[in-house]
């Protein structure tokens, strides 16, 4: 059989090379073309542009990323070894503020460097090597079981709508929101997915529609305007996104378009389930009032895919990475430990112990 999308990975070490190898997203669907990375800077860009993109995909990437850095420091002093670190782990840091995972994996990584003060700094590189491994297996782990519990509140032959892309191509393998759909094809279980295109960059027309295809899932795709109406006609039975950061409260910002899409759902009385892994839950976010939003260039809605400028020279745009869908507007958050229900500030302190 023909390689598919799914055939690759969306993220990879390859530690002989010294480069990050990941799919440069911003070329799907048309060009399938693998970047090696080897430059902190590279690693950057490609977190900033969006060639790796999705919380998940983003935290291994960084992790990666990270431990590419501390292989390059070149002294055996643990201090100056931990200077140079935590100067590379700021850099990485700053280049996507609202992705949680994005500080989770290297604060993580951080946290090997701490704790192993009295090794070798040639040890603590083969640890972190280790941990950035660990993080990537675990990411794997914690989407097929998110995608074992969503498949739980889910029916044969649903209609299920979901936003941007938190499939493969922003994990290791499954995705998150699209976990259940990958586990429910392979049981048969009919569903029909439909794929907001997610304005202004497209990942569900570019992304999410070409890799369920791909993996021969039944698609169809929208203007993110047209979710409403599916519902309206029943042709819904749950709405599935993934997102970049849960609050405390379970205030979950996800690409922008995922808030209208719920205020649709709670009228039209169809089921909004956010799938989140336990890394992307903010305990010390307390709202998302506290999350910061990521500001995009004004080009991505005025220019980008078009022939031709599509809006008057020089006017204001408005271009919000993300926005906060409202903990009274989800239905449950589905997480790798569990299907987490309101009152959401209870119930993730129950579960995140």
């Amino acid at each position: 059989m023909p390689k598919t999308i799914l055939d690759y990975d969306t993220v990879a070490l390859d530690d002989g090379d010294s480069s990050l190898i990941i799919i440069d997203q911003t070329k799907l669907p048309n060009d399938l073309v693998m970047l090696h990375l080897r430059t902190q800077k590279e690693i950057y860009d490609a977190i900033y542009l969006l060639e790796v993109r999705g919380a998940p995909a983003i935290g291994v990437a960084a992790a990666y990323g990270i431990y590419l850095a501390a292989k390059g420091i070149d002294t055996d002093d643990y201090d100056e070894f931990a200077t140079q670190f935590d100067a590379a782990k700021d850099y990485l840091a700053s280049s996507r503020p609202t992705a949680v995972n994005l500080t989770w994996a290297l604060n993580r990584m951080r946290d090997v460097v701490t704790a192993n003060k009295t090794e070798s700094v040639a040890h603590i590189k083969e640890l972190l090597l280790a941990e950035s491994r660990k993080i990537q297996q675990e990411d794997i782990d914690t989407c097929r079981m998110i995608g074992e519990n969503g498949l739980t509140l889910l029916h044969k032959g649903d209609g299920i709508i979901t936003h941007c892309n938190a499939g493969q191509l922003a994990t290791s393998k499954y995705g998150t929101a699209t976990a259940p759909m990958y586990l429910g094809q392979k049981r048969d279980y009919g569903f029909h997915i439909y794929c907001d295109e997610t304005r202004p960059l497209l990942q569900g027309a570019r992304l999410t529609s070409y890799e369920l295809m791909s993996a021969g899932l039944d698609v169809t795709l929208m203007c993110d305007g047209m979710a409403a109406s599916i519902m309206k006609r029943g042709l819904a039975q749950a709405v599935i996104t993934g997102c970049d950061r849960v609050a405390a409260n379970g205030d979950a910002a996800n690409k922008i378009g995922t808030m209208p899409l719920a205020i649709a759902a709670k009228h039209f009385g169809v089921p909004f389930y956010i799938c989140a892994p336990s890394s992307t839950i903010d305990m010390k976010t307390a709202t998302g009032d506290d999350i910061v939003i990521e500001e995009r260039k004004p080009s991505e809605v005025t220019d980008m895919w078009y022939e031709h400028p599509m809006a008057p020279k020089g006017i204001k745009v408005f271009n919000p990475a993300f926005d906060v869908t409202d903990a009274s507007l989800i239905t449950a958050i589905i997480t790798e430990k569990g299907v987490i229900y309101p009152p959401f500030d209870k119930s993730i302190k129950k579960i995140m112990g």
